[in-house]
């Protein structure tokens, strides 16, 4: 009789513990900067928790948008831009010095400096946009003031050596800032969670039931189409694309990612999507690649570890590295 009672007194502690067992939920959070939206997700048995660890991220987005962007009045880069010459901290010489490989990597067509023609062709809030194409002369005039060259770091000093030429930093900053909002809830013991800027994703882990995450990836020709399923598990993401900012002139459609050569958009690619373990990086390398001969961006991808590409070619060709996880739809 004892014994059954043990038996039974075992039984009601064990539905006491199966109750107890908090459920694990997915807590999304969204916020604006850098001009979109930012989109944060964690797996979590504590909502009230995750929430303030989802918080603490975004600050950091914020810290980093405030700090650096060249769009936010009164950001170190604002000051570059306005003065010639700033004072660096760690952290920013680290972005520039990662811009710079970037820019080397590309042969100098990979360069942040190109406001005057981004302006030129109309992608500007500042300015009207175009009806007409640029003539050479004026194309001509704004190449004049592009040059990345021109930029000195000397220690934690940052000099541009050359009037009107300025530092832009829509092409990386969005995807450190993705990269460091992903650190925060690492370090927070987030171990299931993601981080969009929409071109711009960070992958903790996996989804709450360790599946990996599933990225569908738009069809360049048709915003409202898949073109595949890429998987992502403790991955970075960074997504570039003719069809994302544009101009329309005389019923034809210029996409921002110019050629310095040409000074016209790049015309051998539709897409190009890079996967690795950094989202500064992602963010940067797929604006390089786009730039890059399409062969040797495969050859980079397929020797560097840590880095997948997909491209798709003005033909429509998907081009795959050899270890990136696709699924075409």
């Amino acid at each position: 009789m004892i014994k059954s009672r043990n038996i039974f007194l075992l039984f009601l502690l064990f539905l006491f513990l199966m109750g107890c067992k908090k459920k694990i939920e997915r807590v999304d959070e969204e916020r604006f900067a850098f001009g979109t939206y930012f989109k944060i997700s964690v797996y979590s048995d504590d909502k009230t928790e995750a929430k303030k660890i989802i918080a603490k991220a975004f600050d950091e987005i914020g810290r980093i948008d405030k700090k650096y962007n060249s769009k936010v009045k009164g950001s170190l880069m604002d000051e570059l831009n306005k003065n010639k010459i700033a004072n660096f901290d760690d952290e920013g010489i680290m972005l520039l010095k990662e811009v710079k490989k970037a820019y080397e990597l590309s042969d100098t067509k990979y360069d942040v400096t190109m406001t005057p023609l981004m302006n030129l062709w109309g992608f500007s809030e500042d300015v009207e946009a175009r009806t007409t194409l640029p003539t050479d002369d004026e194309l001509n005039s704004a190449l004049k003031k592009v040059d990345f060259s021109k930029v000195e770091l000397d220690g934690n000093i940052v000099r541009i050596k050359e009037s009107g030429i300025t530092i832009d930093t829509g092409s990386f900053l969005k995807g450190y800032a993705v990269e460091r909002a992903k650190e925060v809830l690492k370090m927070s013991g987030v171990e299931n969670g993601f981080v969009t800027a929409i071109s711009s994703i960070e992958a903790i882990g996996g989804k709450g039931d360790g599946s990996p995450w599933k990225i569908g990836i738009q069809n360049p020709n048709n915003s409202s189409e898949i073109l595949g399923v890429v998987e992502l598990r403790n991955q970075s993401m960074g997504v570039s694309g003719d069809y994302q900012t544009y101009v329309e002139i005389d019923g034809k459609k210029y996409h921002h990612i110019l050629d310095k050569e040409t000074k016209y958009p790049v015309k051998d690619k539709k897409m190009v999507v890079i996967v690795n373990k950094n989202g500064l990086q992602a963010d940067l390398y797929s604006t390089v690649f786009f730039l890059m001969p399409l062969e040797k961006v495969l050859e980079i991808a397929n020797t560097t570890p840590d880095l997948d590409v997909l491209l798709v070619d003005e033909n429509d060709k998907i081009y795959l590295s050899k270890d990136i996880k696709f699924q075409k739809k």
